[in-house]
């Protein structure tokens, strides 16, 4: 009896045994389809964001990498309508202000996530002299012309077109600016090519040719905020800019000619400091332009910024000489995406370009492009985390 009770005793265990290891190997298997299945892959997908019946439709690009990082642009302006990067936890947020609807964007003044052309920042008195005509430019920043006029480069609807190739995806956006358009001069054929990499990289690169002498200068408006857009103000970022040097401003945010050190000024980020250390120091806070390091022409580190409850980290490079650090001044309290406020610093822009008012500063380096040349302009922003300050 006892040697029976032994054997259904063995056999039991037997039985179990192999109970269990069917279902280790059904788990495995599940384990197996629920991690391919949370795989993310390289893609673009394109949708309508806004369906006109009577005109031209606006449409949705999402880019995702292998990463999980997605960002949305639509073709109104080229622009960045979300960005979705991870924190230090794996944790995604959308860190780029921004609205649901189109008509938002289009009602609305602070150019979130816009491409801006022709002109970037402010042409003092809406007027610049180039051989030897004056070109009078629209005037809607007071007596000032901001980038590029009534209906810049962020107001039209551009064309897109997805690509993807091994490790990045993208979307190349064209557009023509036809003579005279907000009172430049020339035929501007425009292209903008934002392409997503599987190393946490979203580049943008600016090309045009004319067909007369013109001013141009390009950059993206995107308003970040790391902690994720709408979550508190920005003051605690901590940020670097590789400048030595800034342009000092009059009291209309345009450059006075001159070329000062930042050093033993609120303008010095030359080491990590929070944005908000010093701002009570500067009158109307942060929107100003840096005279990078690098000098443009080669693309270089131009800023990090780190935010410190997520970890997120965001470095900046440039082909450019500038860059407009803009520490959201006039942000007022303006509804943004999902029922978020955006009130006043709740966001930064980096802003990537040539010097405003170029064309009136012969000592300011040239921005006028030429027939038969071309203007070539790359930016790549890169995202990270890190438990450490920068």
């Amino acid at each position: 009896m006892k040697k029976k009770t032994e054997f259904v005793y063995f056999i039991s265990v037997f039985i179990a045994m192999l109970i269990a290891i069917n279902s280790c190997q059904k788990q495995s298997r599940s384990d197996n389809n629920k991690t391919s299945a949370m795989e993310v892959k390289l893609d673009v997908k394109k949708e309508a964001f806004w369906k006109n019946p009577e005109g031209k439709n606006v449409d949705l690009y999402t880019l995702t990498n292998s990463q999980g990082l997605k960002t949305k642009i639509m073709t109104y302006g080229a622009t960045v309508v979300s960005l979705e990067v991870p924190d230090r936890n794996g944790k995604f947020a959308d860190v780029a202000l921004g609205y649901d609807t189109l008509e938002e964007y289009v009602k609305g003044n602070a150019y979130f996530g816009a491409t801006i052309g022709r002109y970037a920042n402010r042409i003092a008195k809406g007027r610049f002299t180039l051989n030897g005509v004056e070109y009078k430019l629209a005037t809607n920043d007071g007596e000032n012309h901001l980038h590029g006029g009534n209906k810049g480069f962020d107001k039209v609807i551009w064309e897109g077109e997805p690509f993807k190739r091994e490790g990045a995806v993208g979307v190349k956006f064209t557009y023509l600016s036809k003579d005279g358009e907000e009172g430049y001069p020339g035929n501007l054929a425009c292209t903008v090519i934002y392409t997503l990499t599987d190393s946490n990289e979203l580049k943008i690169s600016y090309e045009a040719v004319t067909d007369k002498p013109t001013s141009i200068n390009f950059t993206n408006h995107t308003y970040f905020n790391l902690a994720g857009h709408g979550n508190g103000d920005i003051l605690n970022h901590e940020l670097m800019i590789n400048a030595d040097k800034f342009t000092p401003v009059d009291e209309e945010l345009i450059p006075t000619g001159e070329i000062q050190s930042v050093k033993n000024t609120p303008m010095d980020f030359t080491h990590p400091m929070t944005i908000g250390s010093r701002i009570g120091e500067v009158k109307g806070g942060y929107d100003h332009n840096y005279v990078i390091n690098s000098g443009g022409d080669l693309l270089a580190l131009t800023a990090r910024v780190y935010e410190p409850t997520s970890g997120r980290i965001m470095e900046v490079y440039t082909t450019v000489p500038g860059v407009q650090l803009y520490s959201g001044n006039f942000l007022n309290g303006a509804s943004g995406k999902q029922g978020k406020i955006y009130y006043k610093h709740y966001g930064f822009t980096l802003e990537t370009q040539h010097f405003p008012d170029s064309p009136n500063r012969p000592n300011f380096p040239s921005t006028i492009l030429n027939p038969g040349e071309k203007y070539i302009h790359l930016d790549i922003y890169k995202f990270g985390s890190s438990p450490n300050k920068l």
